[in-house]
């Protein structure tokens, strides 16, 4: 009679030959934190191991994470002035457009993404010009500021641009904005689907981006939301995006796994900060092994669908599996 197939059978080698889902570190970008200043390079409490740094430290990090065969980042600013429209987003001298520059002047190689967004740029932390009558964001008036960012980031230099505010047509927007003004292959990843999360708590520690009043549920997706959510970023692949994104990934897999089964585009998954920081706190206290839980995570969001990860595990899964 015959038996099943017996896992245990197979050596070390035969089981890697035989493996369904693999893993690399060019499955990776790693999110830096840029401010103005000069070595500077501050610890988030709320996230060991994440740092806001200036950018002659930048540049350091782009050369150890080369070393590491890393070479995708994606960029976000803390600017040393706030405003209601997050001005300092919008000029050429801003701490986003100054960064790129200098790591495309001295790492060439480096592939820069560039988060477009105003929450982190403006006074109130929202993600664009507040409609005060109604306590929300102004889609339609954030569309055209952010059409302006996109192209300050293009100038700049960027690779790609990754929307996150999440206004709607806002890849539209952009896409027109680039095709105007001669940016017309410069790839766009969209955050497509991004829930009204719980777990981006630390991510407003790192950044500075908490609100100052309410909170993003007007223009990010109810996380009870499933074809809605599928919806959303089939939408903004009929728009021209060339990339979609859900955020976060690790409760969301189910979402990952079914967008996947309905596009054609690659497919990122944001590994946010609450997800991460859980992780490290476990693994401080003893309660994990926290290597094979890092590793067993990153795998499971390429087993649902995940072309990309976008994880501040990056460097440390980079370093596991060079090891």
């Amino acid at each position: 009679m015959f038996q099943r197939f017996r896992r245990t059978r197979l050596n070390k080698t035969l089981r890697s030959l035989t493996r369904e889902t693999t893993l690399s570190v060019n499955d990776f970008i790693y999110p830096l934190f840029v401010r103005s200043g000069e070595g500077i390079k501050t610890e988030v409490s709320s996230m060991p191991g994440v740092y806001q740094m200036s950018i002659d430290v930048i540049l350091e990090e782009c050369v150890e994470l080369k070393s590491l065969g890393m070479n995708a980042i994606i960029l976000f600013g803390i600017p040393d002035v706030k405003d209601s429209i997050g001005s300092d987003a919008l000029c050429d001298h801003g701490i986003i457009a100054s960064c790129v520059r200098a790591i495309k002047k001295a790492h060439p190689d480096m592939f820069v993404v560039t988060d477009l967004c105003f929450c982190e740029y403006t006074d109130h932390g929202h993600c664009g010009i507040i409609d005060h009558k109604h306590e929300t964001v102004d889609n339609d008036a954030t569309l055209e500021i952010s059409a302006s960012q996109a192209l300050v980031h293009a100038k700049a230099g960027a690779d790609m641009i990754a929307p996150s505010g999440m206004m709607d047509g806002i890849i539209q927007t952009l896409r027109e904005a680039f095709d105007n003004g001669g940016y017309p292959n410069l790839p766009i990843m969209s955050y497509s689907t991004k829930f009204a999360s719980a777990y981006y708590g630390p991510f407003r520690d790192v950044a500075e981006s908490t609100p100052s009043f309410g909170d993003r549920g007007s223009y990010q997706m109810d996380p009870a939301n499933r074809r809605e959510a599928v919806a959303e970023s089939i939408s903004d692949e009929l728009q021209g995006a060339d990339i979609l994104m859900v955020k976060p990934a690790l409760a969301y897999l189910d979402i990952v796994r079914e967008i996947k089964d309905n596009t054609s585009l690659p497919l990122a998954v944001y590994n946010v900060s609450g997800e991460y920081a859980m992780l490290k706190l476990a693994g401080k206290h003893g309660l994990i092994d926290y290597e094979r839980v890092v590793m067993e995570t990153m795998m499971s969001f390429k087993r649902a669908g995940a072309d990309i990860i976008i994880s501040y595990h990056a460097k440390e899964v980079a370093k596991m599996l060079k090891n």
